[in-house]
């Protein structure tokens, strides 16, 4: 009983998280520096999870680099840049690691 009210009380805290913002943000005129400087956050995100997935984190070392992952990484950015539709992206990303893993 205690993993379902954890899992309830987990899913609330999430909601208000993602929905109190918008609530608070609604009734406000936000000043134009503020809208410029979180318009980067969508790219900052990506970024960041792109990185983490190309490169693989030692303790103590440089990271390396997943070369699957960097291999998979170019037609998907070629895709993107091409077509500019989110599910052209997604398919020839899976694709391509499909074919990647497959041939190694």
């Amino acid at each position: 009983m205690n993993v379902l009210w954890t899992i309830i009380g987990c899913g609330i805290v999430t909601w208000l998280s993602r929905v109190i913002p918008f609530v608070l943000v609604k009734n406000f005129d936000l000043p134009k520096w503020l809208i410029q400087y979180l318009s980067f956050v969508p790219l900052v995100i990506m970024t960041a999870l792109i990185m983490e997935n190309i490169f693989t984190h030692h303790a103590g070392s440089l990271p390396t680099v997943n070369y699957e992952n960097l291999l998979a990484t170019v037609p998907t950015f070629v895709a993107a840049i091409i077509s500019k539709s989110l599910i052209v992206i997604v398919v020839v990303g899976i694709v391509s690691m499909a074919l990647i893993r497959l041939a190694f």
